[in-house]
């Protein structure tokens, strides 16, 4: 019989997420700590938060039941998730856990959570075990000794280590647009670019979970209207806007154009190939070909992957990748533990405009003469079996070209390419789609769309 009763919705594939007080509270957030460390077998674990209202309580109620379980528990305070990766793995902690919804609205709350080397708990290892036990009434009994609690800010080592990415004296005084969206960019951000020549105009730094200005979720037009602004206004070189908990950035250039993350993705591999060439890069099965012609540019090894933080960073360890990249806007570092981050890529996006002598607008100029993008396109349907059915009406369909099934249906032409892949949590199809020329790009995918859509 279960202890008390869960939504066993909250538990999703690569994080534990629901509104609170409604679905996450502070008495689930004990058992879920207890939890995690009953799945680790106990051991010294880190904790954090975002800026979220009910993200200190419920930290506190986390580090209890982690305590309660036997864990020490060093607890970092407010930190972005990227800071907990760091702590865990530059600390050779056995986890660490995140509390934050990410890019979600302000009644949301939850966690991420992470074993040694800042590897992601998922729903296939981790998330899922520690559902089980809250369902089943199955945890542990608690140690007969609670582990100790410590505070350490790490925050001055965070900088220092994402500076070691760059050399910050190539750096050029670029007239550069920061927004934070009221997250935790806006503890970060100053002191990163204090030793930086770069001109700053400071968007919601104000850190306030209750969201006043806009969502921290920068993947969402409305969120970027003030960014966008702004760079126009002032004739900026450069947007950088953070989700959340600050480990998505995401770009916007002199014209107040959104860079797609595939884009993003291009540039950075090319910015680690020139520093070291035949590198393997990883890169997720939705993106633009602007990345595997790119990495063949510049000598490289470009290996396609299925979506999903895990299985990248799985992917990654086992090739010595030195970059994965993912359009959503997670980028992954071999020398940042394998883990993704949200003010690396600023950093280094900053060091190739200073290296190559270029606006962001520059750089991005022959992507956008090569390559026609659809971005993400989502698809409401009745029923995950529904989401089945076409998916296997759309490899049927497209039978004559070259067809994968890695990851939902991908369909590769010589002139354009698609993919279309199932939600992991509700009944969406979500279409991303490329083309060489803008006219065929918009008709393949109402073409697609319209199949889907049936």
């Amino acid at each position: 019989m279960p202890v008390r009763p869960v939504n066993t919705s909250i538990f999703k594939a690569y994080d534990v997420r629901g509104t609170y007080p409604g679905e996450i509270d502070e008495p689930l957030a004990h058992d879920i700590g207890r939890g995690f460390v009953a799945y680790l077998g106990g051991g010294r674990i880190a904790v954090s938060r975002d800026m979220r209202v009910s993200s200190p309580s419920l930290a506190a109620a986390f580090i209890e039941g982690a305590r309660l379980q036997g864990a020490d528990v060093i607890d970092i305070g407010l930190a972005g998730t990227d800071m907990l990766y760091y702590a865990v793995a530059a600390g050779e902690l056995d986890g660490g856990a995140q509390i934050t919804a990410s890019h979600n609205p302000k009644q949301y709350n939850g966690m991420k959570m992470v074993g040694r080397g800042a590897f992601p708990l998922s729903g296939d290892a981790g998330i899922s075990d520690i559902r089980d036990m809250l369902v089943n009434g199955t945890l542990p009994m608690p140690a007969p000794r609670p582990g100790a609690v410590e505070t350490r800010d790490v925050l001055d080592d965070y900088v220092r280590h994402v500076l070691g990415f760059i050399d910050p004296a190539v750096i050029k005084p670029f007239d550069v647009v920061l927004d934070a969206g009221c997250g935790i960019a806006g503890l970060v951000a100053p002191k990163l670019f204090a030793g930086l020549p770069c001109r700053t105009t400071e968007l919601c730094f104000t850190i306030d979970g209750t969201f006043p200005t806009h969502e921290a979720n920068p993947l969402i037009e409305e969120n970027r209207r003030d960014i966008v602004e702004q760079v126009v206004r002032q004739g900026a070189d450069i947007g950088i806007a953070w989700d959340g908990d600050a480990d998505r950035c995401f770009f916007i250039d002199g014209k107040g154009g959104f860079v797609p993350g595939d884009f993003i993705t291009a540039l950075l591999a090319e910015a680690f190939l020139i520093r070291h060439p035949g590198a393997t890069i990883i890169y997720d099965l939705r993106a633009s070909y602007a990345v595997k012609d790119t990495v063949a540019r510049y000598g490289g090894r470009a290996l396609m992957n299925r979506v999903g933080h895990a299985f990248i960073k799985r992917r990654m360890r086992e090739e010595n990748a030195i970059f994965g990249g993912e359009v959503t806007g997670h980028y992954y570092f071999r020398d940042n533990f394998y883990a993704d981050n949200g003010f690396i890529p600023a950093m280094l996006i900053l060091e190739l405009m200073s290296r190559k002598g270029q606006t962001l607008e520059a750089l991005l100029a022959p992507l956008h003469e090569q390559y026609f993008i659809s971005g993400e396109i989502n698809t409401k349907l009745a029923s995950m079996e529904a989401a089945a059915e076409k998916l296997a009406g759309l490899a049927a369909r497209y039978a004559d070209a070259t067809v994968y099934e890695m990851d939902g249906v991908s369909v590769e032409y010589p002139d354009w390419h698609f993919n279309v892949r199932p939600s992991n949590t509700e009944p969406l199809l979500r279409l991303n789609l490329e083309a060489k020329t803008p006219e065929l790009m918009a008709e393949k995918r109402d073409e697609v769309l319209a199949y889907v859509r049936s």
